[in-house]
């Protein structure tokens, strides 16, 4: 596709799901991709299945609550393919439940991930985007805090902090560093996996059985966002089931 071939892109939780279909769609489409996320076996299994396809990718394992490892996986890239044009923040948990229940620990979890890690990821990228005088932060946010709903409060509110940032971002950038949030509704995922709240796991599971969506919609937003030319910005995309309300 124009503008994808030979970029090099980053990606964190791209050991499976949305993060998985970005990797392999932009691969597909000609961009170099280097991958991150805890999960090596994984990670190792991807990379050659890219390569087994004609693709270029690479890897390093991970943990976005370490901003060492972010440092790391723009390094990677940096010194594998000689630059980076993009990074997908892209790793995301949820905790859903009531405020009054007081699930500190999963606070805290989504918190370290969905805000903390994606500001590592921009801090990480942001130095060499700013020396190279040209870059792109993608980061993959939520519907939820579009739509306030109970027992989505503080999982919400990581995701809306980091649309907050990206337009501070956006305003403060002089154009040379693009910033695109992405919206995804239900998508086909483990998503639910480690969400502790059995009501709300269940429900999601159902959800995502009913209406969600094939991750490779999210890598399809992706590949429309950072193949526009240098002079245009994607802002937001939201991006849902047809049937979620």
């Amino acid at each position: 596709m124009q503008n994808i071939e030979g970029k090099v892109v980053t990606i964190t939780g791209a050991s499976s799901g949305m993060g998985k279909a970005i990797a392999v769609e932009l691969a597909k489409n000609g961009a170099k991709v280097v991958l991150g996320a805890r999960r090596t076996e994984q990670l190792q299994q991807l990379v050659e299945e890219i390569k087994s396809k004609g693709g270029e990718a690479a890897f390093a394992q991970i943990d976005v609550k370490n901003k060492a490892d972010l440092i790391r996986l723009v390094n990677t890239a940096v010194e594998q393919y000689g630059k980076l044009d993009v990074i997908v923040n892209n790793a995301g948990v949820s905790q859903l439940s009531r405020i009054d229940e007081l699930d500190i620990d999963g606070w805290e979890e989504m918190i370290d991930i969905n805000l903390k890690g994606v500001l590592y990821g921009m801090a990480a990228a942001i130095p060499v985007f700013k020396q190279q005088r040209s870059g792109h932060i993608v980061n993959i946010i939520s519907t939820s805090g579009i739509k306030i709903v109970p027992m989505q409060g503080v999982y919400a509110g990581t995701k809306n902090a980091i649309r907050t940032i990206a337009e501070a971002f956006r305003q403060e950038s002089d154009g040379t560093i693009r910033i695109t949030g992405i919206s995804p509704g239900f998508v086909k995922t483990d998503f639910a996996d480690n969400i502790k709240n059995e009501e709300m796991k269940i429900a999601i599971q159902k959800g995502m059985e009913q209406i969600a969506i094939d991750p490779i919609a999210i890598a399809n937003a992706v590949i429309y966002a950072i193949s526009q030319p240098d002079d245009v910005e994607i802002g937001d995309i939201v991006i849902r089931p047809s049937k979620q309300n």
